[in-house]
């Protein structure tokens, strides 16, 4: 018996041992390579001022969206640039990027995006991980080489209860039985529905009468991309979105949107993104990193990869960091370090979600000096039960494996750990938690149920 007890505690001490050894080694070298590799976007130092282009204060929405874009494109085609929205309150539609432009919003500007749907013509990106054609986002971005969106202006998507958000169908938005569009008729599942049947993208036309909101900045297909210190307000839907891009740096940004689906940053099917000491207070998830969501996203077969997280705030929000839903593509080299959340509406803390429909593989998360004053449900869970009522083609088993949290310490929650796997399939493996507090769980401390295997928990106090 006694040597029975030696031999499992020098197996338990070899488990932490190898998993200290990776979590070490997953900083020392992979994280510094990841931040190495992401390369900067530089900009030539050429100024165009919107009002050169024939930008008022005084003109309508649809005269400066022209004057804007005029700007853009002439800049753009100059070798590039900072294009300038001076000090003021200007209104606007659409924007549309262009390769080696910086939208540079000045201290004291003001941009307020109109409503109006006329404005936001149709163009291709990504919804909820599913390919269509759909309302422009409010800045745009498709095939560029290095843009930016900077200084320390404001950009205020103006949705509200009265417009956009009420689209999303639920009354609490603002939806009523007299609401002009909405997905509450369909059209979220009819987009779900042509992803799982294979129909062309160049079919799948929403926009006007189909209520899919569009995006506040969305870049696709880019090599480059720069937003710093800008404030954004009130998304229609998810509002920093890059999809299918790389180099990206996203810095010094403050987001505060508090209506549905309001995900804060979502990188999609991105390579080598980095975002440093940004404010995050929103509706939805404050980071979503995303890949594509079941038939698309498997035929894509882009990982969302070499992430950084650090120096970020977050306050209300779904989830501070989570991996999914749309993960279909997997994710890899994801790490989150020396950020701040607290919220009484702030759900969890680190998040991944899946399901059998949307399946992909997360594999190598590395979490460590995280500040939690509270949050809702829990610090970390992993659930690959998301939404298991949903409509589509099962059997696409998800992984989440390499998963590592040090020193990452809640004052409140109703959780420590949850980890909901699946009860038919052992699919979550290595997961590692180590030197933390988590005090005032107001249940449980973990709950762990399904199938598992090397979970450890150590130097872990739970009060």
């Amino acid at each position: 018996m006694k040597r029975g007890k030696y031999v499992f505690l020098v197996s338990l001490l070899w488990c932490w041992c190898w998993a200290c050894r990776d979590f070490a080694q997953g900083w020392d070298s992979a994280y510094r390579e990841v931040e190495a590799a992401i390369r900067v976007p530089r900009f030539a130092d050429k100024d165009f001022v919107i009002t050169d282009f024939g930008a008022s204060e005084q003109a309508s929405a649809k005269e400066n969206q022209k004057a804007i874009n005029r700007a853009i494109e002439t800049c753009s085609r100059n070798g590039g640039g900072h294009v300038i929205i001076p000090a003021g309150t200007w209104s606007t539609g659409a924007i549309t990027m262009k390769s080696h432009v910086d939208l540079h919003c000045e201290k004291g500007a003001l941009v307020l995006f109109s409503t109006d749907t006329d404005l936001y013509p149709l163009v291709f990106t990504h919804w909820e991980g599913l390919e269509l054609w759909n309302y422009s986002p409010l800045i745009y971005a498709k095939d560029c080489t290095d843009i930016g969106l900077t200084g320390e202006g404001v950009l205020d998507g103006c949705a509200a209860n009265e417009n956009w958000w009420q689209m999303c169908g639920a009354a609490k938005y603002g939806w009523t039985e007299a609401t002009p569009e909405s997905q509450k008729y369909g059209s979220r599942n009819d987009l779900l529905r042509m992803s799982d049947e294979g129909v062309a993208i160049d079919k799948r036309k929403f926009g006007k009468g189909k209520g899919l909101r569009p995006q506040f900045v969305n870049c696709v297909n880019c090599d480059g991309v720069r937003i710093e210190d800008v404030t954004l307000l009130r998304s229609p839907f998810w509002v920093i979105h890059p999809l299918l891009s790389r180099n990206i740096i996203i810095k010094g940004v403050r987001v505060e949107n508090d209506g549905p689906n309001g995900d804060g940053c979502d990188p999609e099917s991105c390579d080598g993104v980095l975002i440093e000491n940004c404010f995050f207070n929103t509706g939805d998830d404050c980071i979503a990193i995303k890949s594509g969501r079941n038939r698309d996203g498997r035929r894509l077969s882009t990982p969302s990869e070499n992430i950084i997280v650090r120096g970020c705030k977050m306050r209300n929000g779904h989830g501070g960091v989570v991996i999914g839903s749309e993960i279909s593509g997997g994710a890899k080299n994801i790490f989150v370090e020396d950020c701040d959340m607290d919220s009484p509406n702030l759900e969890r803390v680190i998040r991944i979600k899946t399901n059998t429909c949307r399946g992909g593989v997360t594999d190598g998360v590395y979490v460590r000096n995280i500040r939690v004053g509270r949050c809702k449900e829990a610090v970390l869970k992993i659930n690959l039960v998301y939404e298991p009522k949903e409509q589509s083609e099962r059997g696409h088993y998800p992984f989440v494996r390499n998963v590592y949290l040090d020193n990452v310490n809640s004052g409140s929650s109703k959780y420590g750990a949850f980890i909901d796997a699946l009860a038919d399939s052992c699919n979550v493996s290595d997961i590692h938690v180590t030197n933390c507090k988590w005090s005032g769980t107001t249940t449980r401390a973990n709950l762990l149920r399904g199938r598992m295997e090397r979970v450890t928990f150590d130097n872990v106090v739970i009060e």
